[in-house]
Protein backbone atom coordinates (compact mmCIF):
# COMPACT_ATOMS: atom_id res chain seq x y z
CA UNK A 1 0.00 0.00 0.00
CA UNK A 2 0.92 3.70 -0.09
CA UNK A 3 0.19 6.25 2.71
CA UNK A 4 -3.05 7.01 1.22
CA UNK A 5 -4.65 3.67 0.95
CA UNK A 6 -3.48 2.43 4.28
CA UNK A 7 -5.21 5.76 6.06
CA UNK A 8 -8.28 5.12 3.81
CA UNK A 9 -8.17 1.06 5.02
CA UNK A 10 -7.96 2.89 8.88
CA UNK A 11 -10.62 4.85 8.54
CA UNK A 12 -13.17 2.14 7.23
CA UNK A 13 -11.46 0.14 10.22
CA UNK A 14 -12.64 2.77 12.75
CA UNK A 15 -15.67 3.44 11.16
CA UNK A 16 -15.68 6.47 8.98
CA UNK A 17 -17.24 5.69 5.46
CA UNK A 18 -17.82 9.09 3.79
CA UNK A 19 -15.74 11.28 2.75
CA UNK A 20 -17.20 15.32 1.73
CA UNK A 21 -14.10 16.36 -0.35
CA UNK A 22 -13.11 19.36 -2.58
CA UNK A 23 -9.58 17.82 -3.34
CA UNK A 24 -6.91 19.42 -5.44
CA UNK A 25 -3.20 18.16 -6.39
CA UNK A 26 -1.59 17.02 -3.43
CA UNK A 27 -4.73 15.00 -2.55
CA UNK A 28 -4.31 13.15 -5.55
CA UNK A 29 -3.55 9.97 -4.27
CA UNK A 30 -6.14 9.78 -1.18
CA UNK A 31 -8.45 10.56 -4.89
CA UNK A 32 -7.14 7.54 -6.27
CA UNK A 33 -7.57 5.08 -2.99
CA UNK A 34 -11.09 6.82 -2.31
CA UNK A 35 -12.04 5.50 -5.93
CA UNK A 36 -10.58 2.11 -5.50
CA UNK A 37 -12.35 1.59 -2.06
CA UNK A 38 -16.11 0.92 -2.39
CA UNK A 39 -16.77 1.01 0.96
CA UNK A 40 -15.46 4.61 1.19
CA UNK A 41 -18.82 7.24 -0.26
CA UNK A 42 -17.50 10.00 -1.61
CA UNK A 43 -19.09 13.10 -1.64
CA UNK A 44 -18.01 16.07 -4.07
CA UNK A 45 -18.70 20.07 -2.93
CA UNK A 46 -17.75 22.91 -5.28
CA UNK A 47 -17.08 24.66 -2.41
CA UNK A 48 -14.79 23.40 0.89
CA UNK A 49 -17.56 25.34 3.43
CA UNK A 50 -19.82 23.21 2.07
CA UNK A 51 -17.76 19.66 2.59
CA UNK A 52 -17.19 21.06 6.31
CA UNK A 53 -21.10 22.00 6.59
CA UNK A 54 -22.44 18.86 5.18
CA UNK A 55 -19.71 16.46 7.59
CA UNK A 56 -21.42 19.05 10.36
CA UNK A 57 -25.18 17.65 9.60
CA UNK A 58 -23.76 14.41 8.75
CA UNK A 59 -22.57 13.85 12.61
CA UNK A 60 -25.12 16.10 13.85
CA UNK A 61 -27.50 13.05 13.09
CA UNK A 62 -25.20 9.86 13.18
CA UNK A 63 -23.10 10.64 16.29
CA UNK A 64 -20.10 9.83 14.30
CA UNK A 65 -17.42 11.51 12.18
CA UNK A 66 -17.45 11.79 8.39
CA UNK A 67 -14.08 13.05 6.83
CA UNK A 68 -13.34 15.76 4.45
CA UNK A 69 -10.70 16.19 1.98
CA UNK A 70 -9.25 19.53 1.57
CA UNK A 71 -6.43 21.17 -0.35
CA UNK A 72 -3.90 23.07 1.51
CA UNK A 73 -3.84 25.77 4.01
CA UNK A 74 -6.21 28.12 1.57
CA UNK A 75 -9.04 24.67 1.35
CA UNK A 76 -8.68 24.51 4.94
CA UNK A 77 -9.33 28.04 4.73
CA UNK A 78 -12.37 27.93 3.12
CA UNK A 79 -13.75 25.57 5.21
CA UNK A 80 -13.42 26.98 8.74
CA UNK A 81 -16.63 29.00 9.00
CA UNK A 82 -18.31 25.86 9.50
CA UNK A 83 -15.83 24.25 10.97
CA UNK A 84 -16.16 26.76 13.93
CA UNK A 85 -20.31 25.87 13.80
CA UNK A 86 -19.78 22.19 13.89
CA UNK A 87 -17.28 22.61 16.91
CA UNK A 88 -20.30 24.76 18.70
CA UNK A 89 -22.33 21.95 17.91
CA UNK A 90 -19.91 19.34 19.31
CA UNK A 91 -20.46 17.74 16.04
CA UNK A 92 -17.61 14.97 15.81
CA UNK A 93 -15.11 15.90 12.22
CA UNK A 94 -11.92 14.47 10.81
CA UNK A 95 -10.45 16.78 8.35
CA UNK A 96 -7.77 15.57 5.75
CA UNK A 97 -5.69 18.18 4.59
CA UNK A 98 -3.41 17.78 2.14
CA UNK A 99 0.33 19.62 2.26
CA UNK A 100 3.25 19.93 0.53
CA UNK A 101 5.69 17.11 0.30
CA UNK A 102 8.09 17.56 3.18
CA UNK A 103 10.79 18.06 1.06
CA UNK A 104 9.21 20.58 -1.07
CA UNK A 105 8.07 22.62 1.88
CA UNK A 106 11.62 24.71 1.90
CA UNK A 107 11.04 26.22 -0.91
CA UNK A 108 7.47 28.91 -0.27
CA UNK A 109 5.76 27.41 -3.18
CA UNK A 110 2.79 29.55 -4.08
CA UNK A 111 0.32 27.27 -2.18
CA UNK A 112 2.53 27.30 0.79
CA UNK A 113 0.75 28.96 4.41
CA UNK A 114 1.04 27.68 8.20
CA UNK A 115 -1.66 25.54 7.61
CA UNK A 116 -0.51 24.03 11.18
CA UNK A 117 -1.22 27.19 12.91
CA UNK A 118 -4.96 27.88 11.15
CA UNK A 119 -6.08 24.11 11.79
CA UNK A 120 -4.74 24.76 16.05
CA UNK A 121 -6.79 27.75 15.78
CA UNK A 122 -10.07 25.96 14.13
CA UNK A 123 -9.89 22.27 16.07
CA UNK A 124 -9.64 20.55 19.20
CA UNK A 125 -6.56 18.16 18.06
CA UNK A 126 -4.59 18.65 15.17
CA UNK A 127 -1.46 17.04 13.78
CA UNK A 128 1.03 16.99 10.77
CA UNK A 129 2.26 13.65 9.56
CA UNK A 130 5.50 12.82 9.12
CA UNK A 131 5.76 9.84 7.08
CA UNK A 132 3.89 7.22 4.97
CA UNK A 133 4.70 4.78 8.11
CA UNK A 134 3.21 6.95 10.65
CA UNK A 135 0.07 7.62 8.58
CA UNK A 136 -2.15 4.75 9.51
CA UNK A 137 -1.50 5.30 13.33
CA UNK A 138 -2.13 9.18 12.79
CA UNK A 139 -5.36 8.63 11.21
CA UNK A 140 -6.46 6.17 14.41
CA UNK A 141 -5.46 8.93 16.75
CA UNK A 142 -7.96 11.63 14.65
CA UNK A 143 -10.60 9.41 14.94
CA UNK A 144 -10.28 8.62 18.36
CA UNK A 145 -10.14 12.19 19.02
CA UNK A 146 -12.95 13.51 16.95
CA UNK A 147 -15.00 10.73 18.75
CA UNK A 148 -14.40 11.83 22.60
CA UNK A 149 -16.75 13.70 24.52
CA UNK A 150 -18.56 15.83 23.69
CA UNK A 151 -17.85 14.91 20.07
CA UNK A 152 -14.56 17.41 18.78
CA UNK A 153 -13.20 18.63 15.61
CA UNK A 154 -9.87 17.05 14.42
CA UNK A 155 -7.44 17.90 11.66
CA UNK A 156 -4.64 15.77 10.31
CA UNK A 157 -2.41 17.52 7.60
CA UNK A 158 -0.49 15.16 4.77
CA UNK A 159 2.27 15.96 3.02
CA UNK A 160 1.93 14.94 -0.59
CA UNK A 161 4.54 12.32 -0.08
CA UNK A 162 2.87 10.54 2.89
CA UNK A 163 0.47 10.10 0.85
CA UNK A 164 2.44 8.37 -2.36
CA UNK A 165 5.21 6.51 -0.41
CA UNK A 166 4.98 3.17 -0.07
CA UNK A 167 4.29 1.42 3.45
CA UNK A 168 3.50 -1.34 5.32
CA UNK A 169 2.25 -0.35 8.05
CA UNK A 170 -1.23 -0.35 9.49
CA UNK A 171 -3.65 0.65 12.81
CA UNK A 172 -6.78 -0.59 14.36
CA UNK A 173 -9.22 1.25 15.78
CA UNK A 174 -7.97 2.95 19.29
CA UNK A 175 -10.38 2.92 22.36
CA UNK A 176 -12.64 5.74 22.46
CA UNK A 177 -12.16 7.74 25.83
CA UNK A 178 -15.21 7.23 28.28
CA UNK A 179 -16.94 10.80 29.54
CA UNK A 180 -15.30 11.81 33.01
CA UNK A 181 -17.88 10.58 35.90
CA UNK A 182 -19.74 13.91 37.77
CA UNK A 183 -18.41 13.65 41.29
CA UNK A 184 -21.08 12.11 43.92
CA UNK A 185 -20.72 14.85 45.59
CA UNK A 186 -21.54 17.65 43.05
CA UNK A 187 -24.51 15.77 42.24
CA UNK A 188 -25.20 16.09 45.87
CA UNK A 189 -25.24 19.60 46.05
CA UNK A 190 -27.37 20.33 42.77
CA UNK A 191 -29.98 18.62 44.71
CA UNK A 192 -29.56 20.23 47.78
CA UNK A 193 -29.65 23.79 45.94
CA UNK A 194 -32.78 22.21 44.20
CA UNK A 195 -34.33 21.52 47.18
CA UNK A 196 -33.83 24.80 48.75
CA UNK A 197 -37.53 26.50 48.91
CA UNK A 198 -37.99 30.11 48.12
CA UNK A 199 -35.54 30.12 45.37
CA UNK A 200 -36.68 30.45 41.81
CA UNK A 201 -34.15 28.08 39.74
CA UNK A 202 -33.77 27.52 35.82
CA UNK A 203 -31.76 24.89 34.35
CA UNK A 204 -30.32 25.44 31.41
CA UNK A 205 -29.41 22.50 29.15
CA UNK A 206 -27.22 22.13 26.16
CA UNK A 207 -25.04 19.85 24.17
CA UNK A 208 -25.31 16.10 25.29
CA UNK A 209 -28.06 16.76 27.63
CA UNK A 210 -30.59 17.55 24.74
CA UNK A 211 -30.41 14.17 23.26
CA UNK A 212 -34.25 13.09 23.37
CA UNK A 213 -34.18 9.97 25.60
CA UNK A 214 -32.51 12.19 28.25
CA UNK A 215 -35.53 15.13 27.91
CA UNK A 216 -37.89 12.74 29.91
CA UNK A 217 -35.64 12.33 33.01
CA UNK A 218 -34.95 16.54 32.57
CA UNK A 219 -38.48 17.22 32.92
CA UNK A 220 -38.82 14.49 36.38
CA UNK A 221 -36.14 17.06 37.74
CA UNK A 222 -37.99 20.01 36.85
CA UNK A 223 -41.15 18.49 38.20
CA UNK A 224 -40.00 17.52 41.44
CA UNK A 225 -37.46 21.17 42.30
CA UNK A 226 -40.04 23.61 40.88
CA UNK A 227 -37.47 24.67 38.47
CA UNK A 228 -37.84 25.80 34.90
CA UNK A 229 -35.99 24.13 31.73
CA UNK A 230 -34.51 26.01 29.40
CA UNK A 231 -32.49 25.23 26.04
CA UNK A 232 -29.71 27.11 25.32
CA UNK A 233 -30.28 29.76 22.73
CA UNK A 234 -28.62 27.78 19.59
CA UNK A 235 -28.45 24.06 19.55
CA UNK A 236 -26.91 21.58 17.59
CA UNK A 237 -29.40 18.77 17.43
CA UNK A 238 -32.72 18.73 19.70
CA UNK A 239 -35.74 16.43 19.30
CA UNK A 240 -39.21 18.19 19.43
CA UNK A 241 -43.16 17.93 19.04
CA UNK A 242 -45.33 14.90 20.05
CA UNK A 243 -44.05 12.34 22.54
CA UNK A 244 -41.14 14.74 24.01
CA UNK A 245 -41.05 16.95 26.88
CA UNK A 246 -41.87 20.73 25.80
CA UNK A 247 -38.86 23.41 26.54
CA UNK A 248 -38.19 26.73 25.66
CA UNK A 249 -35.23 28.23 24.45
CA UNK A 250 -32.85 31.41 25.97
CA UNK A 251 -34.00 34.29 24.46
CA UNK A 252 -31.89 35.70 21.57
CA UNK A 253 -31.75 39.48 22.34
CA UNK A 254 -30.50 39.92 26.15
CA UNK A 255 -33.41 42.10 27.06
CA UNK A 256 -35.74 40.00 26.22
CA UNK A 257 -33.32 37.40 27.99
CA UNK A 258 -33.32 39.37 30.74
CA UNK A 259 -37.02 39.15 31.36
CA UNK A 260 -37.04 35.13 31.34
CA UNK A 261 -34.74 35.71 34.09
CA UNK A 262 -35.34 39.03 35.80
CA UNK A 263 -36.60 36.40 39.19
CA UNK A 264 -33.79 34.17 38.92
CA UNK A 265 -32.06 33.29 41.71
CA UNK A 266 -29.70 30.23 40.41
CA UNK A 267 -29.02 29.00 37.40
CA UNK A 268 -28.30 25.23 37.12
CA UNK A 269 -26.24 24.23 33.69
CA UNK A 270 -26.42 20.89 32.39
CA UNK A 271 -24.24 20.08 29.09
CA UNK A 272 -24.46 24.07 28.89
CA UNK A 273 -23.14 27.52 29.16
CA UNK A 274 -24.47 30.07 31.75
CA UNK A 275 -26.37 32.33 29.33
CA UNK A 276 -24.32 35.05 27.56
CA UNK A 277 -25.26 38.25 25.37
CA UNK A 278 -24.23 37.19 21.67
CA UNK A 279 -22.72 40.21 21.38
CA UNK A 280 -22.12 43.36 23.40
CA UNK A 281 -24.29 46.37 23.18
CA UNK A 282 -23.91 50.14 24.45
CA UNK A 283 -25.49 50.52 27.81
CA UNK A 284 -26.81 47.04 27.62
CA UNK A 285 -25.07 43.92 30.37
CA UNK A 286 -22.88 40.74 28.79
CA UNK A 287 -25.72 38.47 30.62
CA UNK A 288 -29.20 38.28 31.29
CA UNK A 289 -28.77 37.12 34.61
CA UNK A 290 -29.87 39.99 37.46
CA UNK A 291 -27.10 40.57 40.44
CA UNK A 292 -26.90 37.96 42.61
CA UNK A 293 -28.06 35.43 40.70
CA UNK A 294 -25.34 31.90 40.80
CA UNK A 295 -24.62 30.10 38.59
CA UNK A 296 -23.94 26.33 39.11
CA UNK A 297 -22.65 23.30 36.92
CA UNK A 298 -24.35 20.18 37.17
CA UNK A 299 -22.16 18.43 34.16
CA UNK A 300 -20.15 19.74 31.86
CA UNK A 301 -20.36 19.35 27.89
CA UNK A 302 -17.38 16.83 27.98
CA UNK A 303 -18.52 14.60 31.09
CA UNK A 304 -21.15 11.51 31.44
CA UNK A 305 -23.94 13.89 31.03
CA UNK A 306 -26.63 10.67 30.95
CA UNK A 307 -25.77 9.30 33.90
CA UNK A 308 -25.05 12.90 36.19
CA UNK A 309 -29.03 13.05 35.23
CA UNK A 310 -30.13 9.85 35.94
CA UNK A 311 -28.43 9.91 39.39
CA UNK A 312 -30.01 13.67 40.29
CA UNK A 313 -33.13 12.37 39.36
CA UNK A 314 -32.75 9.56 41.98
CA UNK A 315 -31.19 12.27 44.66
CA UNK A 316 -35.01 14.15 44.13
CA UNK A 317 -36.29 10.78 44.28
CA UNK A 318 -38.18 11.74 41.16
CA UNK A 319 -38.08 8.32 39.21
CA UNK A 320 -41.80 7.67 39.66
CA UNK A 321 -43.19 11.16 38.29
CA UNK A 322 -44.66 10.69 34.58
CA UNK A 323 -42.85 12.85 32.23
CA UNK A 324 -45.08 16.00 30.96
CA UNK A 325 -45.53 14.51 27.32
CA UNK A 326 -46.29 17.13 24.10
CA UNK A 327 -49.61 16.16 22.32
CA UNK A 328 -49.54 16.47 18.64
CA UNK A 329 -51.40 19.75 17.19
CA UNK A 330 -51.22 21.57 13.69
CA UNK A 331 -52.00 24.92 12.87
CA UNK A 332 -54.61 25.69 9.30
CA UNK A 333 -53.11 26.47 6.50
CA UNK A 334 -53.52 30.56 5.81
CA UNK A 335 -54.46 32.14 2.80
CA UNK A 336 -53.47 35.62 1.24
CA UNK A 337 -50.16 37.35 1.73
CA UNK A 338 -47.07 35.38 1.96
CA UNK A 339 -44.71 36.14 5.41
CA UNK A 340 -43.41 34.06 7.79
CA UNK A 341 -46.36 33.46 10.09
CA UNK A 342 -48.21 32.19 7.06
CA UNK A 343 -45.12 29.75 6.08
CA UNK A 344 -44.91 28.89 9.50
CA UNK A 345 -49.09 27.77 9.46
CA UNK A 346 -48.04 26.27 6.40
CA UNK A 347 -45.21 23.91 7.59
CA UNK A 348 -47.12 23.06 10.93
CA UNK A 349 -50.19 22.02 8.73
CA UNK A 350 -48.11 19.83 6.43
CA UNK A 351 -44.56 18.55 7.45
CA UNK A 352 -44.70 15.10 7.68
CA UNK A 353 -43.71 13.23 10.90
CA UNK A 354 -39.52 12.37 11.70
CA UNK A 355 -39.02 15.25 9.50
CA UNK A 356 -35.66 16.82 9.87
CA UNK A 357 -34.95 20.99 10.31
CA UNK A 358 -32.38 22.61 9.44
CA UNK A 359 -32.87 26.29 10.75
CA UNK A 360 -31.13 29.13 9.29
CA UNK A 361 -34.04 31.58 8.92
CA UNK A 362 -32.74 34.35 10.55
CA UNK A 363 -34.99 36.65 10.97
CA UNK A 364 -38.08 35.04 9.42
CA UNK A 365 -37.65 32.24 11.82
CA UNK A 366 -39.64 33.07 14.45
CA UNK A 367 -42.96 32.02 13.36
CA UNK A 368 -42.30 28.55 12.29
CA UNK A 369 -40.15 27.76 15.11
CA UNK A 370 -43.30 28.24 17.26
CA UNK A 371 -45.93 26.75 14.85
CA UNK A 372 -43.71 23.95 14.13
CA UNK A 373 -43.24 22.81 17.88
CA UNK A 374 -46.04 20.42 18.31
CA UNK A 375 -46.10 18.64 15.28
CA UNK A 376 -44.89 15.22 15.01
CA UNK A 377 -42.07 13.71 16.59
CA UNK A 378 -39.05 15.92 15.08
CA UNK A 379 -35.18 17.31 14.84
CA UNK A 380 -34.45 20.26 14.85
CA UNK A 381 -30.61 21.65 14.19
CA UNK A 382 -29.87 24.79 14.33
CA UNK A 383 -26.64 27.52 13.61
CA UNK A 384 -24.75 26.87 16.58
CA UNK A 385 -21.78 29.20 15.66
CA UNK A 386 -23.40 32.41 14.56
CA UNK A 387 -21.39 32.04 10.83
CA UNK A 388 -23.81 32.28 8.42
CA UNK A 389 -23.79 29.96 5.34
CA UNK A 390 -24.22 26.54 7.28
CA UNK A 391 -28.18 25.67 6.28
CA UNK A 392 -27.54 24.47 2.98
CA UNK A 393 -24.56 22.27 3.40
CA UNK A 394 -25.55 21.07 6.69
CA UNK A 395 -29.40 20.04 5.41
CA UNK A 396 -27.20 18.23 2.37
CA UNK A 397 -24.92 16.54 5.39
CA UNK A 398 -28.22 15.64 7.26
CA UNK A 399 -29.90 14.01 4.15
CA UNK A 400 -26.75 12.15 3.32
CA UNK A 401 -26.83 10.43 7.46
CA UNK A 402 -30.96 10.01 7.17
CA UNK A 403 -32.00 8.75 3.37
CA UNK A 404 -35.39 7.75 4.50
CA UNK A 405 -36.07 11.12 6.43
CA UNK A 406 -37.44 14.13 4.60
CA UNK A 407 -34.89 17.30 5.75
CA UNK A 408 -36.83 21.04 5.00
CA UNK A 409 -34.06 23.51 5.19
CA UNK A 410 -35.50 26.74 6.20
CA UNK A 411 -33.02 29.42 4.53
CA UNK A 412 -32.38 32.91 4.48
CA UNK A 413 -31.70 34.69 0.97
CA UNK A 414 -28.19 36.27 2.69
CA UNK A 415 -26.54 33.85 4.43
CA UNK A 416 -27.88 31.01 1.78
CA UNK A 417 -26.03 32.59 -0.90
CA UNK A 418 -21.90 31.98 0.86
CA UNK A 419 -22.96 28.27 0.74
CA UNK A 420 -24.91 27.92 -2.29
CA UNK A 421 -23.18 25.50 -4.34
CA UNK A 422 -24.51 23.08 -2.00
CA UNK A 423 -27.65 23.19 -4.02
CA UNK A 424 -25.45 21.38 -7.23
CA UNK A 425 -24.30 18.64 -4.14
CA UNK A 426 -27.88 17.96 -3.12
CA UNK A 427 -28.83 17.47 -7.05
CA UNK A 428 -25.99 15.11 -7.61
CA UNK A 429 -26.74 12.91 -4.97
CA UNK A 430 -30.22 13.13 -5.28
CA UNK A 431 -31.24 14.44 -1.78
CA UNK A 432 -34.64 14.03 -0.26
CA UNK A 433 -33.92 18.23 0.95
CA UNK A 434 -36.71 20.57 0.86
CA UNK A 435 -35.19 24.09 0.47
CA UNK A 436 -37.17 27.44 1.47
CA UNK A 437 -35.44 30.58 1.26
CA UNK A 438 -36.93 33.52 2.49
CA UNK A 439 -36.15 36.21 0.18
CA UNK A 440 -36.52 39.61 1.47
CA UNK A 441 -33.63 40.64 -0.56
CA UNK A 442 -31.50 42.30 2.25
CA UNK A 443 -29.40 41.45 5.77
CA UNK A 444 -32.63 41.84 7.27
CA UNK A 445 -30.93 40.82 11.08
CA UNK A 446 -27.99 43.33 10.30
CA UNK A 447 -30.44 46.12 9.74
CA UNK A 448 -31.77 45.29 13.48
CA UNK A 449 -28.52 44.97 14.79
CA UNK A 450 -27.40 48.42 13.00
CA UNK A 451 -30.07 50.12 15.43
CA UNK A 452 -29.52 47.88 18.45
CA UNK A 453 -25.33 48.95 18.75
CA UNK A 454 -26.94 52.57 18.42
CA UNK A 455 -25.80 53.32 14.64
CA UNK A 456 -28.54 55.57 14.26
CA UNK A 457 -29.79 57.82 11.35
CA UNK A 458 -28.27 56.00 8.56
CA UNK A 459 -27.39 56.77 5.11
CA UNK A 460 -28.70 55.28 1.89
CA UNK A 461 -25.11 54.66 1.63
CA UNK A 462 -24.94 52.69 4.91
CA UNK A 463 -28.06 51.12 4.48
CA UNK A 464 -26.81 49.71 0.62
CA UNK A 465 -24.39 47.77 2.47
CA UNK A 466 -26.83 45.66 4.40
CA UNK A 467 -29.58 45.24 1.65
CA UNK A 468 -28.83 42.32 -1.43
CA UNK A 469 -31.14 43.96 -4.36
CA UNK A 470 -30.27 45.68 -6.97
CA UNK A 471 -29.84 43.59 -8.74
CA UNK A 472 -32.52 41.03 -7.51
CA UNK A 473 -31.42 37.65 -6.85
CA UNK A 474 -33.55 35.64 -8.17
CA UNK A 475 -33.50 31.42 -7.02
CA UNK A 476 -35.90 29.94 -8.60
CA UNK A 477 -33.44 30.23 -11.96
CA UNK A 478 -30.21 29.31 -9.37
CA UNK A 479 -31.21 26.39 -8.17
CA UNK A 480 -32.67 25.15 -11.52
CA UNK A 481 -29.16 26.25 -13.04
CA UNK A 482 -27.44 23.83 -10.34
CA UNK A 483 -30.06 20.79 -11.18
CA UNK A 484 -32.75 21.09 -8.28
CA UNK A 485 -36.40 21.50 -9.33
CA UNK A 486 -37.74 25.14 -8.10
CA UNK A 487 -40.66 27.38 -7.70
CA UNK A 488 -41.70 30.70 -6.78
CA UNK A 489 -44.02 31.84 -4.37
CA UNK A 490 -45.83 35.28 -3.67
CA UNK A 491 -48.87 34.18 -1.90
CA UNK A 492 -49.43 32.19 0.90
CA UNK A 493 -51.91 29.96 -1.30
CA UNK A 494 -48.80 29.46 -4.18
CA UNK A 495 -47.06 28.40 -1.42
CA UNK A 496 -49.09 26.08 0.30
CA UNK A 497 -49.11 24.44 -3.15
CA UNK A 498 -45.56 24.12 -4.07
CA UNK A 499 -44.35 22.85 -0.62
CA UNK A 500 -47.61 19.90 -0.91
CA UNK A 501 -45.59 19.24 -4.29
CA UNK A 502 -42.24 19.65 -2.47
CA UNK A 503 -42.44 17.56 0.01
CA UNK A 504 -44.33 14.85 -1.83
CA UNK A 505 -41.43 14.60 -4.65
CA UNK A 506 -38.25 12.84 -4.98
CA UNK A 507 -34.65 14.46 -4.92
CA UNK A 508 -33.78 18.10 -3.88
CA UNK A 509 -36.57 21.07 -4.06
CA UNK A 510 -36.51 24.63 -3.61
CA UNK A 511 -39.15 27.32 -2.90
CA UNK A 512 -38.55 31.15 -3.36
CA UNK A 513 -40.81 32.61 -0.84
CA UNK A 514 -40.34 36.37 -2.10
CA UNK A 515 -41.48 38.25 1.08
Amino acid sequence: MNGAESLIQTLLKAGVDTCFTNPGTSEMHFVRAIGNEPKMRSILGLFEGVCTGAADGYARMTRKPAVTLLHLGPGLANGTANIHNARRAFAPMVNLVGDHATYHLQYDAPLASNVNDLARAFSDWSKSAQSADTLARDGAEAVQAAMSMPGRIATLMVPADCAWNETTAQADPLAIPSAPAVPGDRIEQIARLLQSGGKDTIIVIGGPANEAKLLPAIDKIAQASGATVLYECFNGRTTRGAGHPKFDRVAYFVEMAQEQFKDCQQVITIGAKSPVAFFAYPDKPSTPLPPGCESHVLAEPHEDVATAIDDLVQALGAASLQPRIQQETRPELMTGGLSPKSIGFALGALLPDNVIIVDEAATSGGPPTGLTESIGSHDWLQLTGGSIGFGLPVATGAAVACPDRKVVCLHGDGGAMYTIQALWTQARENLNVVNIIFSNRKYQILQVELMRVGAQSPTQKTLDMLDIGRPDLNFQQIAQGMGVNATRATTADEFNEQLKRALAAEGPQLIEAVL
